[in-house]
């Protein structure tokens, strides 16, 4: 499993799009040169955009803000979900698959605890999508989420059409999913969270540079502070971010 988390900045190419995206091995997120950047003005947005009080970057591609794209699954429950479901709430987007062998028991321990920290806040969810829909059937996740302590009504873990799945995940938010035979339990994918605003756009911090992170790590612990490869967490900066878009 790839637990490289590899961010983009302004002025540093790394992946050139050309009539579709050219995979590079043990790259996790893919995004293309100067597609994304912090946005100064939070007025030049469209019109269903409101007025924030937070310092959060929009990420913009192609110097428009970038929006979840439309989806729609099945839900843990047998309900169908769709982006409409999480119109007005904060919400943290991961990609995952319930016999994940390494990243997922830490990501999910991760969201458990996040998912605790804000247990008040209505307007908060968690949209967790199945990257092994062949074996990640409802009844299968509905087990997952009880075997985690899943309890926010707002924490959908859905499952559905493999294809659209991984175009979600690769094409919609550059979160890097694979099928790779190689890899512990069959499947790679970045170990990173989205976080999505009330109005569904892309949202994060900035780091020393002024340029976005664009997606926080899902698999150091607070606790941890930082794993056995060096890498540090980013659970407390996305628990803090969180409550900034909750305010907004």
């Amino acid at each position: 499993m790839n637990k490289k988390t590899n961010y983009s900045y302004i002025g540093i190419a790394f992946i050139i799009l050309v009539f579709g995206i050219i995979f590079i091995p043990k790259i996790v997120d893919r995004i293309s040169n100067k597609d994304i950047i912090r946005n100064e003005s939070r007025s030049d947005f469209a019109d269903d955009k409101k007025s924030t009080t937070s310092d959060l970057s929009f990420i913009e591609i192609h110097g428009e803000p970038k929006k979840v794209p439309a989806f729609s699954f099945i839900n843990q429950h047998g309900k169908t979900i769709t982006n409409k479901d999480y119109e007005g709430k904060v919400y943290v987007i991961e990609f995952f698959f319930t016999t994940c062998p390494t990243i997922c028991p830490r990501m999910n321990a991760n969201l458990i605890q996040i998912q605790n920290t804000f247990k008040d806040f209505n307007d908060f969810g968690v949209a967790s999508f199945t990257i092994n829909p062949d074996y990640d059937t409802q009844e299968i996740l509905k087990a997952y989420a009880d075997t985690y302590g899943v309890t926010n009504p707002n924490w959908h873990l859905m499952t559905g059409d493999k294809e659209t799945i991984y175009k979600l995940s690769n094409e919609g938010f550059n979160l890097y999913t694979a099928e790779e035979e190689d890899a512990a339990g069959g499947f790679e994918h970045s170990g990173n969270f989205a976080l999505i605003d009330k109005n569904g756009y892309i949202r994060s911090r900035k780091d020393n540079f002024g340029n976005p992170i664009i997606y926080y790590r899902g698999i150091v612990s607070e606790a941890e502070q930082v794993d056995d490869e060096g890498v540090k967490e980013e659970i407390s900066a996305l628990k803090e971010d969180i409550k900034k878009l909750l305010n907004e």
